[in-house]
Parts: structure tokens; C-alpha cells; sequence
């Protein structure tokens, strides 16, 4: 007996020792999956005197990177409970409430000036008050005779096949009847449902007569109303919301002759694609139509190239009053609707106002499109987002307040949508008839009156105003969903947070047709889609040439520099920017070292001011940048030469290392796209004001683990300690190092190590400043510009890689030179430019125009050195270029002529 007890608690006891150690080891292992650090980095924990130190790196870095997010502050409910009190000090104006939004508060103190922060207060204390949005707006798309609110009856639900099925909620503290008709009205749906109490219903369909069931059936009490009854175990109270059934219109497909119709292509642009504007517009004109044009109030160079166009076609206007608009503001429907009322205002008469952007082109020819609009005169063309309504107004943020102030889009907390109007949206691109642009800019209703202090504060507005209109107002029947455009959307790629740095928001961009999508393209064939997006020349013009071709546009074999394609990097006659100062610096050290070969060849030139810098691309490749400026030749002869350069690479590799072969790029450059996966700092131009990024891209491997990056600057210092964690779901992508300005100029080291063995070494230029706000530098802004911010660097003294970070005199010996190079000034200061340069950049060659010379296929003699002109020279920006010139009008055609 006794050694039967004995075996029974030996037995219990393996099992208590056993299921102990098992608890133990778990924890061990959710411990290394919660605590990746120790993990991940466990190969630096060997200590040596040319080794990593795990200890040392645990300290300086232990962050993951994490390139989707941006490093503006977290807005969540979470991060914000510490930081919900207002701090007045940093406010030079007393508020006229106590704030109390988190967001409101977040948003003030992000604000950098003090006339933002006040309109956030401003803004916010009357919101608060309770009277600045509209609590109901009426709704004028009433075609039937159904009441909002009339209860229709009880009615037997059942699991598989309930009564009403568009939409279901469950509000255990908040829903009532009132409650779910404002969901389902705001939804469009014409019934209404509550059941058990807590779930609403909504949909298109009346509930059949053969499911009613007596009122005292649905006997449950609603939380939000104890007054009211909310259905019951599978019984439903259902309401009409006043609304009919909502359907779209469908347009006709039959075509008619679309000689009579007039069409007002607004276009929008932004940024410096001119040669594509000019092909857009060649694609599209003809006399009958319009182009009512808004450049946006920053891009100075586009403005002053197009306005040549009000003065050779009577049927171009530029937008006199320009509006600076960002990503997902407000100003962007404020100019849309300005753009409107103008060309109204210019007694046009047409038939359609079609917006588009620089990114857009069309997919059909244009006699399609008026074809197809003059059988659809009247109809207003919008496309819907074709989800859950309640969904889509929680993506798009309907729900919250925004103000746009100091180009950035603040949220300053949640609102509640006015009752008795359908919320509608998708697309910002439209086609509209000359009725309802009317009815909006006349904006006499209330409706209107209303939903413009709405969009006045909501993000991405015209993705959602002229929806909303259409829906609530008496043009609801003219609705098609169709906006005629196909859009490349890629949301793996498009949807990475990249405008959280202009609005508080996670926001999502379509990318650029390739080539590669070409079959969606072709797939619009028998759509009833004529415009496509995005295009840019920049990233792939080869599918812009093949949907000419597609629609017939061009003969293209006739065009010359057909795959070539230039855009203007800086005009002479631009308004100054910030990273002028970086360009014009690094373009006069290239004119200087050209100017050297030149001399070599007994050409002796004198370079004057520059004129324009150009990106040069040519089947799609980057082949270098222009730079046109003046000079005069030995011979007193005043000329204009363009020279042509490329960055060259700087990539060393270890072959010795095991996973070397698995590098596909490892580079820095700035201005980095993470939806298109490039540089648009296509030359790789860095100044000490830049923000340098890392681009790596792995290959395919079954290796996991992690890499280490370190960022060596110009004097020997440790800058930054990044880790990539290698896997196959890290494959591409890029770090940002948190290394303040200005950076120190000079030549840069980035190293990527696999534990103690360096990998790949790459080398980028901090171009040294020659100008300051357009002026050559002082001898005080030298000294504060050029200094580096060596000082704010985390202490990562004791990180001493094998071969990367200089031993204790060589580093003490790059100190003294950078010390000594902060101080450089006129001649010194360029010399010590050119220096860097040269070892960074190439000179590919030069040709001239002359205004003397009247045979421009002659070349012109400088010592020994034959200048081609220009205008029979390939790659210069001054070639011909018929796809991207503006034409001349055939006035038997209508067309544009090629000049």
C-alpha cells in the first residue's frame, strides 16, 4: 500500500517537475520573440578589441527600422493620455476655452507658428461649443412618398436569409430606432431595422408581407432609448428612411456624332513635367474645347512656360488667382470650385468640365470621348468607393476635423456627420454638366451652405463633395459610377503612410503605369473608360508612346528623339528654393571642370551664369544631367554651351563574404519615392540641408538573420547604427538615418556588416555650400553651415568595426583636415568643391549654340576643339522635340500642327 502512494506521487511529482520546465522554456522563448534585440544581435556579444559590442549597440540603437511609418508624433489614444494638457507657455495668446481634444492639443504644439496654433484653438473652442457644424441637412433626392421614421411593422428575421442585408451593426450602448435610420440614411438605403435589442440593419429591399408577425413580438427595450423597442429574438422593427432605392444611371452605350459637344478640360498641375503637359495637351486639343489651366501658386517655372499659351490660343486660359495645395487639403476643392466659377464667369459654353492632372492621358482618341459624351448630355459622371459606407467614412476620416494650416492637413478631433443626408465618395477626378456646376457655385441651398463648412474641414474633400451634392440634392438621377478613368492602383506599394509628413493621416496613391501594366490598358478596350493614371514620363515614358500609338495619335516613326525625354531640374528665372543653393553649388564645380578639359584642347572659356539644369533620360534610363549656361570663347565670342554629366558609382563589395552575391543595391541618394521605389534625386545631389536615405534590395535567399549598417562620416565619426532584419519579407526597402542637419560636407561611408564581417561599403557626396540663399556664402555662414552636428551623434565611441571606423590617428588626422576645410571661402571653398566633384561625377560632353551662327549644323571652333551645335546634338535639351513641344493650330483641322 505504502509503495503504491509512494509511485502515485513519484509519478505526480515527474509530472509537476515536467510541466514546470515546460513553462520555464516557453517563457524563455516568448521572452527572445518579445525582446528581439538580445536576439537578433547575439552575435555582437563577442568582445574584442577590433569587434561590435552588443552592450555598447543595445544602448545607441536598439530600434528596428520601420521606413512605412513616418517619425511624426503617434496621434493613438494610447500615446496621447500623457500629453492631453494644453502647455500655455509655448502659446504667446491666451485660448478663448479650455481645449480639451487630444488631438487639438497634439496638433497645437506640432504647429510651428503661432498664428496655426491660434486657429487650431480658435477652431477647436468652437467646435466645441457645439454650434459650428450643422446637426441635419435636408435632402432633396426625394422621388417616392416614403417618411423618415414610419414603422412599417414586426417582422420574422431569419439567420441564413435576413430581411434586410446591405448593412449590420451591432451598438450595445447606443442603438435605437433614430439611431439606425441615421446610419442607413447616411448609407443611402431606403429601410431601416432593429433587432435584439443592440443590431441594426439596413436595406435596399421592403421586407415581404408574409414575414410580418404582431407588434408585440419584438419586445426588446433599445439601450440607447429604453422608450423604444429594438426587435426581438429574431424579430426585426423596420422603418422607411424616407429615401428610394438609389441607382446609378447607366450611360448609353449607342454613340452619336460628337461634333456639337464642347468640353472644358481643367487642368490642375503641379511640379515641372512641361514637355508633358505640352503632350497632353497636343493629345487632346482641338478648337471647339477648352483648357482652363490652374498651376499651382509654388511652381513658378510651369507658370511662366504656359502662359505663352493664353496668347496663342483664344481657347486657353491660365487661372488668375493660384492656390497652394497639398496632399488631402482643403484647398483643393477650393480651387476646383474657384477654377469653375471663373470659366463661368467667361461666358464659355460647353457641355462637360473634365479635371486632370499633368499624370493623366488619355486611352482613347478624343472623337470617342465626344462621341460618347454627346449621347449622355446631363449626366454627371463620379466614381463611388464601392464599399460599406460606415467603413469607408472611418477610412477616409469623414468622421474627424481637419484644418489645413502651414501646408499640413492637422486633425483636431472627431465630429459627428449632420443627420437626413447620404455620405457618398471615391474619386476627385470628375465629369460634370454645366447644370450642376452651376448649382454648386450658386450654392443658395442650405444643403450647400452646409456641406461647405463640412468640406472646409475634411480630409481629401474632393474626393467626396461632388458625390455628396449629387446624392442629396435634385441632380441624385443624373449619378453614373464612372468617372471615365482607370487608375493603377498598387496599395501593397501606394499605401505606406507617405503624406503623414502633410497630413495626419495614413493616405494612399495610385502608382505610375510601366510597362509592365500595359495589359491593363488594353483591358479598357471595350470599357467605357477614356483616361488613364498615372503617368510620368520620369518614371516610364515608353507607355506613354505606346498608348499614342494605341489610340492614334502620332506617327510616331516621323518623331524625333522619340525615347528621349528631358525635365528642368532649375530655371535661372525661377523663384529661389531652398535646394538651389545645393544645385547651383555642384553645377558650377562641374562648368569649372569642364572648363579644365576644354583647356586641354587650347579652348580657353569664360563661364557666366547658368541658365537651366536638366534631367536627361533616354529609353527610360538615366543617362546624366544638362547644364546650359553662359560662356564667352577665347575668340570674345558670347555663346551658351550645354554640358552633359553623370553621377558615377560607388560600390565595393566583399567578395569573401557568403551572402555578397545576395546584394542587388546597396546606395544613398534623397527625395526617395517608397511607392515607385526610386530617387527623383535622380543625380544623387546632396547638400548639408539634404536628407540622405539608404536603398537596399536583397535577393530571394533562405538566410535569415540580421545585418548591421553603420553611417561614417567625412571625419572619421560613427553618425548613425541602423539594423536590417533579413527576411523574406525585408527584401526591399530603405532607412532614413537620424542624423541632424547640417550634415558635415564631404565624402560619406555607409557599411553593411553580417555580424563582424563587412559586406558592402557604398560612398555618397555632401556637396559644401558655395551659395546661401542665392548669394555666395559669408565668412560667418561658412562657419554654421559647414560644421557638421557631429555634436548631437549618440555616443557610439566604443563600436569599433574591423576596417571601417579609422584607427585613433587617422581619425584624428580626418578631424584636423575637416576642421580646417569648415573654414574654406571664395576660391579655397571652390577648389576644395571641385576636388569632391571630380571624384564623384563625369563629363560626357559639350556642344554650343551660337545666335550668330545661322547654320545650326555647323560646327564652331574653340583652340582645337570643335563645339556640335546643339540643335543637331541628340541628348541636348535643345534638340528637337516634336512629343513634347506645344504645336500650331491647322486651322482646316482644328488640330494642332507639329511645329
Amino acid at each position: 500500500m505504502v509503495l503504491n502512494i509512494r509511485r502515485i506521487l513519484y509519478k505526480y511529482a515527474k509530472c509537476l517537475i515536467i510541466t514546470v520546465l515546460t513553462i520555464f522554456f516557453a517563457q524563455i522563448l516568448i521572452s527572445i520573440n518579445y525582446f528581439p534585440s538580445i536576439h537578433e544581435n547575439k552575435f555582437l556579444r563577442r568582445s574584442s578589441h577590433n569587434s561590435l559590442h552588443l552592450n555598447n549597440l543595445a544602448e545607441v540603437s536598439a530600434r528596428r527600422i520601420n521606413p512605412g511609418i513616418s517619425d511624426d508624433e503617434d496621434l493613438s489614444p494610447r500615446n496621447q493620455q500623457n500629453k492631453a494638457v494644453l502647455r500655455k507657455e509655448e502659446l504667446d495668446f491666451i485660448p478663448i476655452c479650455e481645449v480639451k481634444s487630444r488631438e487639438a492639443i497634439s496638433a497645437i504644439h506640432r504647429a510651428k507658428s503661432q498664428f496655426c496654433k491660434q486657429l487650431i484653438v480658435n477652431k477647436t473652442c468652437l467646435i466645441q461649443d457645439g454650434n459650428f457644424y450643422p446637426q441635419e441637412l435636408n435632402n432633396y433626392c426625394k422621388l417616392n412618398a416614403k417618411i423618415f421614421g414610419r414603422h412599417i411593422g414586426c417582422y420574422s428575421d431569419e439567420k441564413k436569409l435576413r430581411l434586410l442585408s446591405s448593412f449590420y451593426g451591432n451598438y450595445a450602448n447606443l442603438n435605437s430606432p433614430l439611431y439606425c435610420l441615421d446610419i442607413c440614411v447616411q448609407a443611402g438605403f431606403p429601410y431601416a431595422g432593429v433587432q435584439y435589442g443592440t443590431e441594426c440593419f439596413c436595406g435596399e429591399e421592403s421586407p415581404p408581407e408574409t414575414s410580418k408577425i404582431p407588434d408585440k413580438s419584438c419586445d426588446m427595450k433599445c439601450p440607447g432609448d429604453i422608450s423604444q423597442v429594438c426587435g426581438g429574438y429574431f424579430t426585426m422593427n423596420v422603418y422607411e428612411t424616407g429615401l428610394h432605392k438609389f441607382i446609378p444611371q447607366t450611360p448609353e452605350i449607342k454613340t452619336q456624332d460628337g461634333k456639337s459637344i464642347r468640353i472644358v478640360f481643367l487642368l490642375t498641375l503641379n511640379g515641372r513635367a512641361l514637355r508633358q503637359v505640352y503632350r497632353l495637351i497636343n493629345t487632346l486639343y482641338r478648337k471647339n474645347h477648352y483648357f482652363y489651366i490652374h498651376i499651382d501658386k509654388r511652381q513658378d517655372y510651369l507658370h511662366r512656360k504656359l502662359s505663352s499659351l493664353e496668347k496663342q490660343f483664344p481657347n486657353i486660359r491660365l487661372a488668375p488667382v493660384r492656390f497652394s495645395t497639398i496632399w488631402g487639403g482643403a484647398s483643393l476643392l477650393k480651387m476646383l470650385l474657384n477654377c469653375m466659377k471663373d470659366f463661368i464667369d467667361l461666358g464659355w459654353e460647353w457641355d462637360y468640365v473634365i479635371n486632370l492632372s499633368e499624370s493623366d492621358f488619355p486611352i482613347k482618341s478624343l472623337e470617342e470621348l465626344e462621341n460618347f459624351l454627346s449621347a449622355n448630355k446631363g449626366l454627371n459622371f463620379v466614381k463611388s468607393h464601392g464599399r460599406e459606407v460606415q467603413r469607408f467614412i472611418k477610412k477616409q476620416g469623414l468622421d474627424k476635423t481637419f484644418l489645413e494650416c502651414e501646408t499640413h492637413m492637422w486633425r483636431i478631433g472627431e465630429r459627428k456627420l449632420p443627420r437626413g443626408i447620404t455620405i457618398d465618395g471615391g474619386s476627385d477626378w470628375v465629369a460634370l454638366s454645366p447644370d450642376f456646376v452651376s448649382y454648386i457655385i450658386e450654392g443658395k441651398q442650405d444643403l450647400l451652405k452646409g456641406l461647405e463648412i463640412i468640406f472646409e474641414h475634411t480630409l481629401l474633400p474632393a474626393e467626396s463633395f461632388f458625390h455628396t451634392v449629387l446624392r442629396n440634392s435634385k441632380f441624385c438621377n443624373t449619378y453614373v459610377d464612372n468617372n471615365l478613368h482607370v487608375t493603377n492602383w498598387k496599395r501593397k506599394l501606394g499605401c505606406k503612410c507617405q503624406y503623414k509628413h502633410v497630413v495626419d493621416w495614413c493616405g494612399c496613391s495610385p502608382n505610375d503605369f510601366r510597362t509592365e501594366d500595359w495589359a491593363k490598358i488594353q483591358n479598357t478596350l471595350n470599357r467605357q473608360l477614356f483616361f488613364a493614371r498615372k503617368f510620368e514620363p520620369i518614371i516610364n515614358q515608353e507607355i506613354i508612346t505606346r498608348v499614342e500609338q494605341f489610340i492614334g495619335v502620332n506617327d510616331h516613326y516621323l518623331i524625333n528623339n522619340l525615347e528621349a525625354y528631358w525635365q528642368s531640374i532649375y530655371d535661372t528665372n525661377d523663384l529661389t528654393a531652398s535646394t538651389d543653393d545645393t544645385v547651383l553649388s555642384h553645377a558650377g564645380s562641374i562648368i569649372r571642370q569642364n572648363s579644365k578639359i576644354l583647356a586641354t584642347e587650347g579652348c580657353d572659356i569664360k563661364s557666366g551664369e547658368i541658365l537651366e539644369i536638366h534631367l536627361y533620360k533616354y529609353a527610360d534610363v538615366y543617362k546624366g544631367n544638362l547644364i546650359l549656361h553662359k560662356a564667352v570663347l577665347n575668340n570674345g565670342l558670347n555663346v551658351v554651351i550645354e554640358t552633359w554629366y553623370k553621377p558615377k558609382h560607388h560600390l565595393e563589395l566583399n567578395f569573401n563574404s557568403p551572402i555578397v552575391d545576395y546584394i542587388k543595391t546597396f546606395r544613398v541618394g534623397s527625395d526617395y519615392d517608397q511607392k515607385e521605389m526610386i530617387f527623383r534625386n535622380f543625380g544623387g545631389i546632396l547638400g548639408p540641408f539634404s536628407d540622405p536615405v539608404l536603398l537596399y534590395q536583397f535577393s530571394s535567399h533562405k538566410q535569415s538573420g540580421n545585418l548591421t549598417v553603420l553611417w561614417l562620416d567625412p571625419a572619421g565619426m560613427l553618425a548613425d547604427v541602423n539594423i536590417i532584419s533579413r527576411d523574406e519579407n525585408n527584401l526591399t526597402n530603405f532607412i532614413k538615418p537620424n542624423i541632424r542637419h547640417p550634415l558635415l560636407p564631404g565624402v560619406w561611408k555607409v557599411g553593411l556588416f553580417e555580424q563582424t564581417t563587412l559586406v558592402a561599403v557604398t560612398k555618397f557626396l555632401i556637396t559644401p555650400l558655395e551659395y546661401f540663399s542665392g548669394k555666395e556664402v559669408s565668412h560667418q555662414e561658412v562657419g554654421l553651415i559647414h560644421s557638421g552636428s557631429h555634436n548631437s551623434y549618440r555616443n557610439l565611441t566604443n563600436i569599433k568595426p574591423l576596417k571601417f571606423v579609422p584607427a585613433k590617428e587617422e581619425s584624428l588626422l580626418l578631424e584636423e583636415v575637416s576642421n580646417s576645410n569648415i573654414k574654406r571661402i571664395g576660391n579655397d571653398l571652390r577648389e576644395w568643391i571641385d576636388i569632391l566633384n571630380i571624384e564623384f561625377y563625369s563629363i560626357l560632353g559639350s556642344c554650343i549654340n551660337d545666335s550668330k551662327n545661322t547654320h545650326e549644323s555647323e560646327k564652331v571652333l574653340c583652340g582645337n576643339y570643335h563645339f556640335n551645335p546643339c540643335a543637331v546634338t541628340e541628348w541636348s535639351s535643345l534638340s528637337p522635340d516634336p512629343k513634347g513641344t506645344i504645336g500650331k493650330l491647322d486651322i482646316h483641322t482644328g488640330r494642332l500642327k507639329r511645329v
